[in-house]
């Protein structure tokens, strides 16, 4: 697969990425051995190869799932930096206005 400079900047749009306009022949090159790499491996036979979920054999270990005593409230509380109305004030994470 051809990658361009053209590709770049657009995929770059879509990803909101800013990408200095020196940068964008290196990124192009690097991107094209990328897709080149991927598209050596999909040659590649694996008929009759299992899949490899995970490389170490590993067995998950269930516990029955029963409540604990925790600690109070109060107790809690104390470890809080800051709270408000009896909760635990955590940082605002979605703006609203960014949408807009």
């Amino acid at each position: 697969m051809k990658i361009t400079e053209e590709t770049i900047k657009h995929v770059a749009v879509l990803s909101r990425l800013e990408i200095n306009k020196n940068d964008i022949s290196q990124v192009t090159e690097q991107m094209s051995s990328i897709i080149n790499m991927a598209d050596q491996l999909s040659e590649v036979n694996t008929e009759g190869v299992e899949e490899t979920v995970q490389v170490v054999d590993r067995d998950t270990v269930f516990r029955e799932d029963k409540p604990e005593h925790w600690q109070s409230r109060e107790e809690l509380m104390k470890n809080v930096p800051e709270q408000a109305n009896g909760f635990i004030k955590v940082p605002v994470i979605i703006n609203k206005d960014e949408d807009e």
